[in-house]
């Protein structure tokens, strides 16, 4: 699991990894020990790491595309997702990743059930339908946009004073804002937010109405405008809570690996096997993000699981990344120094 989930190495290669060692493993028998651990003895502790993470009142999420094979009534070529949620700044990092065959807001509108606060998105409209949550927008997708816009000019234009230069000017200016005010307390990020940020954006807006009425709508420029002012009540939504993010870059984060690994193993042959892969890459990342080493921690929980009752929410919680009972060999070690 480590090596497939972690590494990014697909299982038809630690086969003929293990065959060089000359032990006989075949990919299939890899194959249905993943599902096996992750079913009965990590699903418990990823429904539990469920439980807690719908206890914050921040969230962030995204999703991405996944290739399953063998899905009752679909060809195979079919995308599938697989959704990320996760925690923000605020206590213990949990990352959890759900497969799902479509794109439908009905999952995150399942998966969240029972959460009310913030949710940190890219601007996909599966989430607007979610109740009791503010959207919070994302400036970095925002700022592509106009980098974009700006990259599609001719050379000898893009360091002339061009539109999407302005564009570009204006989310440079929200984040340096950003920038400056690391280290302070929320309230203090909230108040200086309001004093600061607040003009940059009512003047942005103006700027981008007034761009808006005779930018070309198809042109990278235009698009741009269009994605700030039909996002602009989500990328406003920073300023109502200093805890929040001006980007939804940690979803970002959180969702590489797992697209670093697609790229290798290409695609999950089962719902089974894509479910498993959804678990187990919940327990791995929010495993790193606590500062454990993957292998340890499974080879810990694989040990302690079986012999523990796993309906026991107290025992589970003890088990949890982020929990102070787990011994000190499921830590990464301290870098040598030479």
């Amino acid at each position: 699991m480590t090596q497939k989930f972690v590494e990014g190495m697909p299982l038809y290669r630690q086969e003929q990894q293990f065959e060089r060692l000359g032990i006989a493993l075949s990919r299939q028998t890899l194959a249905n020990w993943v599902p096996i651990a992750s079913d009965r003895w990590l699903s418990p502790l990823y429904e539990r790491m469920h439980f807690h993470l719908l206890q914050h009142d921040i969230l962030h999420a995204d999703e991405t595309t996944l290739q399953v094979l063998h899905e009752p009534g679909r060809a195979a070529q079919t995308q599938s997702y697989l959704w990320l949620y996760r925690t923000g700044r605020e206590g213990p990092p949990i990352v959890l990743f759900e497969y799902q065959p479509t794109r439908s807001g009905e999952h995150p509108r399942e998966f969240l059930k029972g959460f009310s606060g913030y949710l940190h998105v890219d601007g996909y409209g599966g989430y607007d339908q979610l109740p009791n949550v503010t959207l919070v927008g994302c400036w970095a997708h925002a700022r592509r946009k106009f980098d974009e816009a700006l990259k599609a000019l001719p050379a000898s234009a893009r360091t002339k004073p061009v539109a999407a230069r302005e564009g570009l000017e204006f989310c440079n200016r929200l984040f340096a804002i950003e920038r400056d005010l690391s280290g302070v307390t929320p309230e203090e990020w909230h108040a200086a937010r309001l004093e600061r940020s607040g003009p940059v954006l009512d003047e942005f807006h103006a700027w981008l109405e007034q761009q808006a009425s005779y930018a070309l709508q198809k042109s990278f420029f235009g698009q741009a405008v269009q994605y700030c002012l039909n996002q602009w009540e989500k990328l406003t939504a920073f300023l109502k809570d200093g805890r929040l993010e001006l980007d939804n870059n940690r979803s970002e984060r959180s969702i590489k690996p797992f697209v670093i690994g697609r790229k290798n193993w290409l695609f999950a042959n089962t719902p089974r096997g894509a479910r498993s892969s959804s678990i187990i890459y919940s327990v791995v990342e929010t495993a790193k993000e606590n500062g454990l080493n993957p292998f340890a921690y499974l080879t810990y929980l694989l040990e302690r699981l079986p012999n523990l009752d796993t309906t026991n929410p107290t025992i589970l919680d003890d088990l949890l990344p982020w929990s102070s009972s787990l011994p000190a060999t499921c830590r990464m070690p301290a870098p040598a120094r030479h």
